[in-house]
């Protein structure tokens, strides 16, 4: 049977917001709090505007209409999911809704302290690789009968990898002459063939190093579930490429216990990612950027061709 494959749509149009609309956000709506100080938190995402509230709590407020979209779902499930899983993750302490010229709902969580992850902090590779393989196991097992399918709530993470095909395709056309396209090529073929079993499960849907928070070079805690959902996990194995190499990369897998198709799909999803990164960051003129989707990206092309 062919693959129903979702429309992604137009990229959608992002709204700025400062720390004076949080102050105004705050003081209307929760007047126990208008005392802490409001201060923007330096690399917050994309999806979402990210500011310190005080020193305990975090304001989180969407970018645009198409991600607030997740608000709801992540009020709903993160504490059915917290007791659930072997890491801290972010506890809802107040449930905003629109006003002072701010247009969505909009919410207030307990701050999780941890740097960003990054390749070079991780004090014992494989150690991070296990920590990390527990949590995503953790997160398969909870109940999925009712959680959220993929949809525009999560950019279809957890739906098929040929909603990427397009982007896909015109990133290996924008990237010709700086990589080895043909090679991208085939492993992205060998992804869109490898299927899925239909068993849906949860997943994260967003494993990257901003989402994975540390503490003396161990994963500490796991935060940002806007692509959370229910539905082929394969898109949680991206990490494997874009956060730990080789050794980890192995124990990760080893430790989840992950066959060859489903591996196939991860490595799909890091692809488009990176592939993604790179052509964006060759666009901004992002040096930074560029080399560190070149760095996973020489990863991928790696594993692959010295896969049995």
């Amino acid at each position: 049977m062919d693959e129903e494959v979702p429309d992604l749509g137009p990229l959608p149009v992002r709204m700025t917001v400062d720390a004076d609309m949080v102050r105004r956000l705050v003081d209307e709506q929760f007047h126990e709090w208008s005392h802490l100080p409001v201060t923007p938190v330096p690399e917050s995402g994309w999806d979402n505007w990210t500011f310190h509230l005080g020193e305990s709590m975090s304001v989180r407020l969407p970018s645009a209409a198409e991600y607030a979209l997740a608000v709801e779902k992540e009020r709903r499930w993160l504490p059915e999911l917290a007791p659930q899983l072997p890491l801290p993750i972010p506890s809802l302490c107040g449930s905003g809704v629109p006003g002072a010229d701010y247009p969505y709902s909009w919410s207030i969580y307990g701050w999780l302290e941890g740097d960003r992850s990054s390749v070079d902090q991780i004090a014992d590779e494989k150690q991070f690789a296990f920590d990390l393989a527990c949590f995503v196991s953790a997160l398969r097992a909870v109940d999925a009968s009712d959680g959220p399918r993929p949809g525009v709530h999560n950019w279809f993470r957890g739906a098929t990898l040929r909603t990427f095909d397009e982007t896909t395709q015109r990133s290996l056309a924008e990237l010709d002459g700086k990589l080895d396209v043909d090679l991208a090529a085939e492993i992205w073929t060998t992804a869109l063939s490898s299927r899925w079993d239909g068993i849906e499960v949860w997943f994260h849907g967003d494993l990257a190093e901003g989402n994975l928070l540390m503490q003396n070079g161990r994963l500490a805690a796991v935060i940002d579930f806007g692509t959370c959902g229910v539905g082929d996990p394969s898109c949680d194995l991206a990490v494997a490429w874009t956060t730990l190499e080789a050794s980890g990369r192995q124990a990760f897998r080893d430790h989840l216990g992950i066959d060859d198709t489903t591996w196939a799909r991860g490595r799909g999803w890091a692809l488009w990612k990176s592939l993604s990164r790179y052509a964006g960051a060759l666009d901004d003129a992002d040096a930074s950027g560029a080399a560190v989707a070149r760095r996973v990206l020489e990863g991928i092309f790696a594993e692959y061709t010295q896969s049995p």
